[in-house]
Parts: structure tokens; C-alpha cells; sequence
């Protein structure tokens, strides 16, 4: 059973109309339609995404940050770094997954659509935090939900599973202090004990 009101094919013929040669791909896949545009497009798809007749997504749903540094067991030929909105219809019961990739893995930046959906903005500092990608043009960038102080980007898959420093009370100084982390890194493997004649009927 599809999530959209109308045959996804319809709607990825329509998005392909709305796009135009902003659009890299337009697909369908499990019932859901996807769009790719380039970072220098997508401002403008984004905004006739929401205003064009045949599309009128008003709602911004989620707005998410992945690194496809790692990507399932092949080696990703493309950008290291992906935003990923999902567009939401009310007026014509219809959605959407829009991507763009940052150009630069060095230093990924993409134009913020807070000014477009005011629900990114929140989204956008959750991807600045996250992965470190910059929003150019957002209003109030900095961390969520992380500590102004932390180091790095978590969700970065090169990130190492303990963190480059940890926070401890300092009674000298009389304040929580950053130190280099002091945890061994290890992989724990879950011990597993069964009794006698396990599994067997009996």
C-alpha cells in the first residue's frame, strides 16, 4: 500500500515538471518518490517545490544530514555529504524526499531554506551539530544538541565511538573542565551461556 493519495509515477512526472533541468534524477522506489538536485539549484527547486501549481509542498516535515562516507559495502563514488528534506502537501496530500549533495567534502555548505520553511531551522543546527554542515544565510547557527565547547561532529562516521575529550569537575579550579578522553577503546562481545541439551527436544 502507497503513503500518497495519487500514483507515485503521476507525481514523479509532475516533480520532473516542476524541476525541469534543476532535477538530476527524479525516482521511485518503494512507493516513494525521490528528487536530486544540485547545490547550485536548490534554492530555486526548493522554492518552486513549494510554490509551483503541481506541487505546493508547504510543509518542511524533517531535514536531516548523511555521510556516505561508508555506504553499505561499496566504496561511494559521489559527495561525502547529503542533506535530505522530506516535503509535505496538505493542499494536494502529497510527499516528497528532496536531496542535495554539499559539493565540498572538505567543507560541506548549502544555502539554508529556513527562509522558505521556518521549520528548518532547528533541522539545519541539528546537520551544523551532527555532520558540520553549514547553512549559509541561517539566521542562528550553532550546536543543539551538544555542548557549545564539544569538539567535532558525532554523526560523522570517521568519529571515533568515545569522543576526543570528556567533561570532568575540576575541584581545584572549582568548574566542569575538558579533558582528552581516558576510556580504552574496545569491542565487547556478548558472552552467551546456554545449559545442557539446549535447543533439543526432550
Amino acid at each position: 500500500m502507497t503513503a500518497y493519495a495519487i500514483d507515485p509515477h503521476a507525481l514523479q512526472d509532475r516533480i520532473q515538471k516542476v524541476l525541469g533541468a534543476k532535477a538530476r534524477s527524479v525516482d521511485v522506489a518503494l512507493g516513494e518518490v525521490t528528487a536530486v538536485v544540485g547545490a547550485d539549484d536548490y534554492l530555486a527547486a526548493a522554492a518552486a517545490l513549494r510554490d509551483a501549481p503541481g506541487a505546493q509542498f508547504n510543509q518542511l516535515m524533517d531535514l536531516c544530514g548523511v555521510d556516505y562516507s561508508q555506504y553499505q559495502d561499496r566504496v561511494w563514488q559521489g559527495p561525502r555529504f547529503c542533506v535530505v528534506l522530506h516535503l509535505l502537501s496538505t493542499t494536494l496530500n502529497q510527499r516528497l524526499r528532496l536531496k542535495v549533495f554539499a559539493p565540498d567534502d572538505d567543507a560541506p555548505r548549502l544555502p539554508s531554506v529556513n527562509d522558505l520553511w521556518n521549520a528548518a531551522n532547528w533541522f539545519e543546527r541539528e546537520a551544523f551539530d551532527l555532520y558540520g554542515i553549514v547553512f549559509d544565510g541561517h539566521p542562528d547557527l550553532r550546536r543543539i544538541l551538544t555542548d557549545y565547547g564539544f569538539v567535532g561532529h558525532p554523526f560523522r562516521k570517521d568519529f571515533p565511538l568515545s569522543g576526543h575529550v570528556e567533561m570532568q569537575y575540576d575541584a581545584a579550579q572549582r568548574r566542569v573542565v575538558y579533558v582528552p578522553v581516558s576510556i580504552e577503546p574496545r569491542e565487547i562481545t556478548p558472552r552467551i551461556v546456554r545449559e545442557p541439551g539446549y535447543g533439543r527436544a526432550g
